[in-house]
């Protein structure tokens, strides 16, 4: 009879002897029966025991099948400490896992006489070690473990087995349809990503050049520039050592692979001899390598060559924001000779023709009123001629122009000689208004006294090279202007209007603008387009939130919003004395600690609470700062700005915003070819 444990792990160390009684269990009781019977489960395998292969050479075993339920079972095993120990336990306290198998039942026949059985059993008495592997799977001991048939298990089990192959089925279904959505979705993206291919574009960017087909097309490049830094660490090494021979072939080498790279920004534009300098600077590299290699001296060298790179390039960054400062405040030739032929030609004609048609309409409030406040001649004629070519009743739009005493000759002769069709000019000049005085305005107060002209016209204050980029743009000469203050004093310069749109002298109006005289502000001062995007362009970038006066007063997550096309309500002006705002809070930023020298900032306190926003789309900032702006919204746009350094009359200009600019300026005028300015 043979005995097989299911599901047991199988140790080669454990030996279990089974006796087969007819007779009452084994006088040996064990006490822990329930503690051994757990170990025989899980643990300890089966094994055939040598008592029951030499049994029937010592004796004969009755031919029949002994009580199943009634036999006594000896087991010896090794404990975890290696001794050998023996046990007894009953048939009747093993678990259920456990079949008891005749030989006879190999057969398939169970009524054999015990003469057969005898026959059989000369061959040793053992649990299988080797059956049908279709009822069981081998473990890693040779023993075999055998399986329950499916009529075997109970009802519930075979229901379980069914419930999770389903399952597994169900999701099997589940995933591949998601793959076969994906992968739509990844064929439905890459026909739109191919319609959208403009294979005609050519140049440096198309993707259908041949340096494109390699990945590293700027490998060679690399290489060489890593070279030429690698060969001067080595030749100042080379030269505190005294290796004159070794110091020369570097340096020569290094200009040399200088030369080949010239100004090429990718392989393909390498001269044809690179490659050969870059083996011939390794050649050399390998050398002084060998001859002057160490760890921490070339570590020590290329540490103090960073640093002096980090050096220059902040000097370089600095110089760089003086140059464009410079170059976005200094007047361009050609723009500083138109307004002295103008200036001449007006003070040739006589006084009778230097004045303007249709005073009557100056005051008249149900006409479109526009204030420029501007000393550029040129710039202010396109912002004039873009809003009248647009403008579905130029008749009754009248510009309201303020500008400086230096080209108030020249702005009224430019008008004089272009006058706008049908629209109304007038120009005036700053210091003619006599109300405008230190003793009124803190501002000019301010500007007047010596800390300021300290600040602005003392060249020992600071290198303007070594200055920051903040300091410089804020001695930005415009801010000595009252013409950049005058927009706070409206009411006093229009007492008879009750609306006006204030537009700079940097922007192009797109669109008619006469509907914003419609739009209603719901009791607030000034309509503009607000400029907060998440967290950028809100209060606390312009004013000074460390200060208490500042922090009790404003939020400093409140949106911004642009000067550059304002619509005031002057009546609402007056009623609320927004004048006196500007003042109270410009006495009390005399030492500039609430906010830096500007127009913005004291705008934005001002008007804090009072601005109505009005839709985007009316006004398009960023031309002259930013070249990543949506071609759309700029077609689409009312009004463009080009706030920033990069104004469209100047060579700085961004070339792909300048023809919104400079299709509105009469480049056939005879002016503008006397003094070569051209497209």
């Amino acid at each position: 009879m043979e005995a097989r444990f299911k599901g047991s792990f199988i140790s080669p160390t454990l030996l279990i002897f089974f006796f087969f009684f007819l007779v009452a269990p084994s006088p040996v009781e064990l006490s822990n029966v329930s503690s051994l019977r757990g170990e025989l489960k899980g643990l300890f395998p089966s094994y055939d025991c040598p008592q029951c292969i030499n049994r029937k050479e010592h004796g004969r075993i009755s031919a029949a099948r002994p009580d199943e339920k009634n036999i006594g079972i000896l087991v010896t095993y090794t404990d975890a400490n290696g001794a050998v120990r023996t046990r007894s336990i009953n048939s009747k306290d093993l678990s259920t896992s456990w079949i008891w198998r005749y030989p006879s039942d190999e057969d398939g026949d169970h009524k054999k006489s015990s003469k057969e059985v005898e026959g059989k059993s000369q061959k040793p008495d053992k649990l299988e070690g080797t059956i049908d592997h279709s009822n069981g799977n081998k473990n890693q001991y040779g023993v075999v473990v055998e399986h329950k048939s499916a009529s075997e298990l109970h009802p519930i089990k075979l229901k379980r087995q069914r419930l999770r192959n389903e399952r597994r089925e169900r999701r099997t279904a589940e995933l591949i349809e998601q793959d076969k959505d994906i992968e739509n979705q990844i064929q439905d993206a890459a026909v739109e990503r191919a319609k959208e291919l403009d294979t005609t574009s050519k140049g440096k960017y198309n993707i259908w050049r041949k340096e494109y087909e390699n990945p590293n097309a700027d490998s060679t490049l690399k290489l060489m520039r890593d070279q030429i830094i690698m060969a001067r660490a080595y030749a100042t090494i080379a030269k505190a050592k005294n290796e004159d021979s070794l110091y020369d072939s570097l340096i020569n080498h290094s200009r040399e692979s200088q030369l080949a790279i010239g100004e090429a920004t990718s392989d393909s534009e390498l001269q044809p001899s690179a490659l050969d300098r870059a083996k011939d600077m390794g050649h050399v590299l390998a050398a002084a390598k060998d001859q002057l290699y160490d760890c921490m001296t070339l570590a020590r060298k290329l540490r103090v060559m960073l640093q002096s790179a980090e050096t220059g390039l902040n000097m370089l960054k600095k110089r760089s924001a003086f140059l464009i400062q410079l170059a976005a405040k200094t007047v361009p030739r050609p723009l500083h000779c138109l307004p002295l032929l103008l200036t001449t030609d007006f003070f040739i004609r006589r006084y009778k023709e230097r004045e303007f048609p249709n005073k009557e309409k100056l005051e008249d409030p149900s006409l479109f009123h526009y204030a420029i406040f501007s000393d550029n001649v040129l710039a202010t004629s396109v912002v004039v001629n873009s809003t009248i070519l647009h403008a579905k009743e130029p008749e009754k739009h009248v510009f309201h122009i303020v500008t400086d005493k230096l080209n108030f000759p020249a702005m009224k002769m430019w008008f004089l000689v272009n006058p706008p069709a049908a629209a109304t000019i007038h120009i005036e000049n700053v210091d003619d208004f006599t109300w405008l005085n230190s003793t009124y305005c803190p501002v000019l107060r301010q500007l007047e006294s010596a800390r300021m002209i300290e600040y602005y016209f003392k060249a020992h204050q600071s290198n303007s090279l070594t200055s920051g980029t903040d300091n410089l743009k804020y001695r930005n000469p415009k801010y000595l202007s009252m013409l950049n203050h005058l927009r706070f004093y409206l009411p006093e310069v229009y007492p008879k209007l009750e609306k006006i749109l204030f537009l700079d002298d940097d922007i192009v109006v797109q669109k008619d603008l006469t509907p914003l005289w419609s739009v209603n502000l719901q009791g607030m001062v000034n309509g503009a387009v607000e400029t907060c995007k998440e967290s950028f362009h809100r209060f606390d970038k312009y004013l000074n939130f460390s200060n208490p006066k500042i922090s009790e007063n404003f939020d400093p997550n409140a949106c911004g919003w642009a000067f550059g096309m304002n619509v005031f309500d002057l009546k609402e002006w007056r009623r609320r004395n927004i004048t006196g705002i500007y003042h109270y809070w410009q006495e009390r930023n005399e030492d500039r600690t609430l906010w830096k020298l500007g127009t913005l900032p004291p705008g934005l306190i001002t008007f804090y609470n009072l601005t109505h926003p009005l839709d985007r789309s009316w006004h398009v900032l960023g031309l002259g700062y930013d070249p990543a702006l949506n071609k759309t919204e700029i077609q689409n746009g009312a009004v463009v700005h080009y706030n920033g350094n990069y104004k469209p009359w100047l060579d700085l200009a961004i070339a792909k915003y300048k023809a919104y600019w400079s299709r509105y300026v009469m480049f056939n005028n005879s002016y503008l070819q006397l003094c070569n300015i051209r497209e």
